[in-house]
């Protein structure tokens, strides 16, 4: 039987593959990054993309929907100005301006609960519109 992890504070579970795609993610490097929805009707976040090793962070952005919400990992690997490879994980909170208001609250009460989950992340983005997670911004605060 599959695991799940509840989130109080919504009632929300996390379905045990979500843990164990962003275990391979943070371990394995199989996974560039993850992307999480919300099914409403069995109250579970369940992974809805995964991105592989060889995608960049413009497949990613371009797998977010335009008109939802979702949550979103990225493994961001980078060197360092003293030649040293990094790796940071970012947790990306997706809600367009164009995503229906209760999406909107659902996907913010739910957010602390899946992180919970996530153990490793790095940084968090919030986002409303591609602007605010360029890829010069990821860049920015990494370093």
């Amino acid at each position: 039987m599959a695991m799940a992890f509840k989130m109080a504070t919504t009632g929300m579970w996390v379905a045990d593959e979500c843990k164990n795609s962003f275990m391979e993610m943070k371990w394995k490097k199989v996974h560039r990054y993850i992307v999480f929805k919300i099914d409403e009707k069995s109250k579970l976040v369940t992974v809805d993309k995964v991105g592989g090793a060889g995608e960049g962070y413009s497949d990613l952005t371009a797998s977010l929907p335009d008109d939802d919400c979702r949550y979103a990992v990225f493994d961001f690997d980078f060197v360092t100005v003293d030649n040293c490879r990094k790796s940071k994980i970012f947790f990306i909170a997706w809600a367009p301006s164009a995503s229906k208001i209760r999406a909107k609250m659902l996907y913010a009460t739910s957010k602390d609960g899946l992180r919970r989950v996530l153990d490793g992340i790095h940084y968090e983005v919030q986002a409303t519109d591609p602007s605010e997670m360029g890829f010069d911004i990821i860049q920015d605060r990494a370093k």
